[in-house]
Order: C-alpha cells, then sequence, then structure tokens
C-alpha cells in the first residue's frame, strides 16, 4: 500500500511477522534483478546498472540496503541473487507490471513502449484489489468466446476517428430494446 507521505509501500508477507517499506526504486532494483536472471547466468552490478540507466554506486548502494533487508544476496565484485523474500516482492512487481502493460496495449491500444514504460511508472500505485479486479478485466476482455467485444471494437473505431461508429451504435441500441 503507498503510504504519500514518504512514498514507500508496505508489505504484510503470509507466514512472516515483519513487514518490510520498499520505496518504487527498491521494488525496480528488485524486479531488474529477477528479469536478468531469466535472461543471464549471473547478475553483476554493471548489468542492473545498464538496464536501469542508473551509476554502478547507485546500485551497489541500493544492493547494500537491498541486502541488509534479506531481499539480495550480493559480495563485493561479485554476483546478485535475490533471497526467497525478494524473489516473492520481484515475482509481485512483475506481475503488476504484465496486467499494466497488458491493459494498456491490448485493451487501450497504447503502443509497446509507452505502454512498458506507463506500466514501470504505475505498477508500484496500484492496490491488490484494483490489481486483481484489472486481472480479471483483461483476462474477461481478451477470452471471450465470440472474439473481440463489440464495445471493444467501438473504442477503437472511437480512438481512431474520434467519434462513435454509428453502425456499432446502432447495433447497441437495438439490443437494447
Amino acid at each position: 500500500m503507498l503510504d504519500k507521505t514518504n512514498n514507500t509501500f508496505k508489505y504484510d508477507f503470509k507466514g512472516l511477522s515483519m513487514t518490510t517499506e520498499r520505496t518504487a526504486s527498491m521494488e525496480d532494483y528488485l524486479e531488474a534483478i529477477a528479469v536478468l536472471r531469466e535472461e543471464e547466468v549471473e547478475v553483476r552490478v554493471t548489468q542492473i546498472s545498464k538496464r536501469l540507466g542508473v551509476k554502478k554506486p547507485s546500485v551497489t548502494a541500493a544492493l547494500h540496503k537491498l541486502s541488509e533487508d534479506g531481499l539480495v544476496k550480493h559480495r563485493r565484485y561479485g554476483h546478485v541473487e535475490l533471497t526467497g523474500k525478494g524473489r516473492k516482492i520481484a515475482e509481485e512487481v512483475m506481475r503488476r507490471h504484465e496486467v499494466l502493460f497488458r491493459f494498456l496495449s491490448e485493451i487501450l491500444g497504447v503502443d509497446s513502449d509507452t505502454a512498458q514504460e506507463d506500466a514501470c511508472k504505475v505498477e508500484h500505485s496500484l492496490s491488490p484489489t484494483s490489481l486483481e479486479r484489472l486481472a480479471k478485466f483483461v483476462e474477461f476482455v481478451l477470452t471471450c468466446p465470440r472474439g473481440e467485444p463489440l464495445w471493444h471494437k467501438g473504442f477503437n473505431y472511437f480512438v481512431e476517428h474520434g467519434e462513435r461508429d454509428q453502425e456499432i451504435v446502432a447495433n447497441c441500441l437495438e439490443k437494447e430494446s
């Protein structure tokens, strides 16, 4: 949950008695490590630095804090690993990102690069309740047994032309009567 006074998030892990506060930046580090781990054999400071577009000393400082919090294992000049707790947070951030990306790109039709960037920004402020509803909405729309829902076609037409497709409007009005 976002604490607007200091821009941190509180997680209450099932089965764990402690609550850990994370900033959006720290979540980005955990997510980057997880994604790089999927792509690489070993994750290093240089790779994290390139992925996030930050300087190596910033990465080192963040890793030190994450290590103190028990979220990563990192030895100076060595590779970086997520702990079980760190992996859990990274997977949740990645899930939020994926749901948002799919909503933006596949439902709203936002281009892929913009959808990735926006999902990255929004993923840190979405409540679990909103995330679940959004995930179900995306699944509901994208798995419609009749193909693309009529309202979605109408929305896409509206985005492209700035007005409603009169044929779709007539079809909608016909079904309501």
